[in-house]
């Protein structure tokens, strides 16, 4: 078995045998209540803000990581060991589903909540840990102000790391077609989403 594919497992496995991860991020406040919970539509206003990936590149995030694609967004801290590895062992399978979509039509991002410890090096040992393909997967950092109005944009801030709300965002960049999944959404059901708005795409065009 690949490792990635273990991890993947053995982060499943742990979430399974461990329910109370599901509602405490390490210090993290109870997840949200219902309503937040599940798939809801959404608009966002995202700034172009300047950022670094994992690699040390100089991106912005609207002209050079979203660029109009089909996206797939989390939201992370590399010191987390609770829900932060299970939503990148989420990340790593639906990149795996995906195949050669991933980087061409569809762009998965991860953007961290902690920017003041979350250096591009410290992204890339974390991204090492989850998937060896990261062609297509960029994890973000950048200043605080800047990582701040991106999270703001999202709706994935919080001033404290260990509360920030556990979600998926998948969108089209292009049409500003977004869905906020809220708690723990599979691969299999990220994945149909993706598909939809390639779809919608098709018949658009």
């Amino acid at each position: 078995m690949r490792p990635m594919r273990r991890n993947f497992l053995v982060s499943l496995a742990a979430l399974a045998a461990a329910p109370g991860a599901v509602l405490a991020h390490d210090k993290h406040a109870p997840a949200p209540a219902s309503p937040r919970t599940g798939a809801v539509p959404i608009r966002l206003d995202l700034p172009d803000a300047p950022l670094s990936d994992q690699d040390g590149r100089q991106v912005r995030l609207r002209s050079d990581v979203l660029a109009g694609r089909i996206v797939v967004v989390d939201f992370i801290y590399t010191t987390c060991t609770t829900i932060c590895p299970i939503y990148s062992a989420t990340m790593a399978e639906l990149q795996r589903r995906l195949g050669a979509r991933a980087g061409q039509d569809v762009q998965l991002v991860t953007v961290t909540v902690d920017p003041l410890r979350d250096t591009p090096r410290r992204l890339k040992e974390y991204a090492s840990r989850h998937t060896d393909r990261t062609e297509g997967w960029a994890f973000l950092t950048g200043t605080k102000p800047n990582v701040d109005a991106v999270n703001k944009g999202f709706g994935s801030y919080t001033p404290n790391v260990d509360d920030h709300p556990p979600m998926v965002i998948v969108g089209d960049a292009s049409s500003g077609d977004w869905t906020r999944f809220y708690g723990f959404p599979g691969a299999a059901e990220l994945e149909r989403r993706v598909h939809e708005l390639l779809l919608a795409r098709a018949r658009s065009s």
